[in-house]
């Protein structure tokens, strides 16, 4: 399992991104994955422009991962939501152990599930107000 700083932004970003690569080195992981590019999202034009995914590797150990927020689906950033701590397990099973125990007592943003860009995912917030996202990235094969 790896532990990555998950970072949230008003439509920054792409911008602080790039900034931080230009400062720490490292290459975008997948490219830049955009909220227009998702199936069957209905956001205003200057939303879908917004980054929806954008990772970070700076070394085999260490990544810091992004997102914008999408006010159109309330999400709204704001000091002291833009920060989660991101958990990439090593199996579908052990991610939905992770999940349901880290978010009891706590508030679902997302429930575990497949997702359209072939991975299982969740977030949510704990009992003590600390974001986190659960991902499994499916090898091949994979359901």
């Amino acid at each position: 399992m790896n532990l990555y700083p998950y970072l949230n932004f008003d439509g920054k970003a792409e911008e602080a991104m790039t900034f931080y690569q230009s400062v720490l080195g490292g290459e975008f992981e997948g490219g830049i994955s955009y909220f227009g590019e998702a199936p069957g999202m209905n956001l205003p034009e200057e939303e879908k422009k917004r980054v929806m995914h954008i990772s970070l590797k700076i070394s085999n150990e260490v990544k810091i991962m992004a997102s914008d927020t999408s006010p159109s689906m309330g999400q709204v950033w704001k000091k002291g939501n833009h920060n989660y701590i991101s958990i990439n397990a090593d199996s579908k099973s052990e991610g939905d152990r992770l999940f349901r125990g880290l978010s009891a007592g706590g508030k679902i943003e997302m429930e575990y599930q497949k997702t359209f860009w072939g991975a299982y995912f969740g977030s949510f917030e704990d009992q003590f107000g600390i974001g986190w996202m659960v991902n499994y990235d499916l090898k091949e094969g994979e359901e």
